[in-house]
């Protein structure tokens, strides 16, 4: 009898196990089809390119995101963390964006050399391969970012609503 307990109550704490692990919210996650994680971005996507962003995908932003946005950065450049492209703006609906096609409502603030638009990966040569972080960041609140906003003002804005982020990282240069 109290072999048959023991073997009940195994079996009830797997049952709980397993209903807590399928109760829990499924992750935030951005990827590209164009690259794996911790992987080469194709030229196609840089300044040796057409020098459009990668076609982006992201699932599962967390309950109560008001609005997305994404900053796409290099903390390897030579002169320090250079900022590529800031949009926000991005309805919580949206699934992706390719070729830079922005869902409706979305807009792209000044990336580090004061652009309003996507600068592909483009290291100087023999600085090595850098890592570009691609980073949606699920916002509590919608904000009122223009082209004009700087780039390290966007990013702390963006930073400081943020409930989630969801990244990848795509390596370029050699």
């Amino acid at each position: 009898m109290l072999g048959t307990l023991s073997v009940l109550a195994v079996v009830a704490a797997g049952l709980a196990t397993a209903a807590a692990v399928s109760a829990a919210p499924a992750q935030f996650e951005l990827t590209s089809p164009a690259f794996a994680d911790n992987s080469q971005i194709p030229a196609e996507f840089s300044c040796h390119g057409r020098n459009v962003p990668p076609p982006l995908q992201w699932q599962n932003a967390p309950q109560g995101t008001q609005s997305l946005a994404l900053v796409v950065d290099d903390p390897d450049a030579v002169g320090g963390l250079y900022i590529h492209w800031v949009v926000s703006g991005i309805p919580p609906s949206a699934t992706g964006m390719v070729d830079g096609v922005l869902p409706e409502g979305a807009h792209v603030s000044a990336n580090s050399g004061g652009s309003a638009t996507y600068l592909g990966p483009c290291p100087p040569a023999g600085t090595g391969v850098h890592h570009y972080r691609f980073q949606l960041f699920a916002l509590k609140n919608s904000l009122t970012l223009t082209p004009a906003t700087p780039a390290r003002t966007a990013v702390q804005t963006i930073t400081g609503a943020a409930l989630a982020v969801a990244s990848t990282v795509g390596l370029f240069g050699a």
